[in-house]
């Protein structure tokens, strides 16, 4: 009965785990996006950023991910800040250890790598990075 109980556990599970791409409520058609990098502490950080399509100023928010680093739910995220009238930068924290990996347990392995001490400096330097934009509102 318990192999019978585990074997259905197992067939279950993927149905249960989330899937964020199917998830996603806003297209990238209905805006614009982009990936950027630009110079972090002690290298280049990656960021996905959206904004409204019409080119204009806008004001900036900074999206911030959990331990599953910059994944198809939080661009989703940053798709839904720029959705509601702003210029939306979502830093890659993972960065610095070669960017977010598919797999979310491989991503949170990666998170006890990260240098703490560089990993706020990191997300700082996007605001540092967001004046040289000709599309935020200052």
């Amino acid at each position: 009965m318990l192999a019978g109980g585990t074997s259905a556990a197992i067939a279950l599970l993927p149905m249960l785990e989330l899937n964020y791409a199917k998830a996603a409520t806003v297209s990238e058609d209905e805006l614009f996006t982009e990936r950027i990098s630009y110079p972090g502490a002690k290298g280049m950080m990656q960021a996905y950023i959206a904004r409204p399509k019409k080119e204009e100023k806008y004001a900036a928010v900074m999206v911030i991910h959990e331990n599953r680093g910059l994944n198809a739910h939080i661009e989703d995220v940053t798709r839904r800040a720029a959705k509601a009238g702003y210029l939306a930068i979502a830093p890659n924290a993972l960065s610095p250890l070669g960017g977010t990996p598919e797999n979310e347990d491989e991503a949170r392995k990666l998170f006890t790598k990260l240098n703490n001490e560089d990993n706020l400096p990191n997300f700082m330097k996007g605001f540092d990075y967001l004046p040289t934009r000709n599309d935020l509102y200052l």
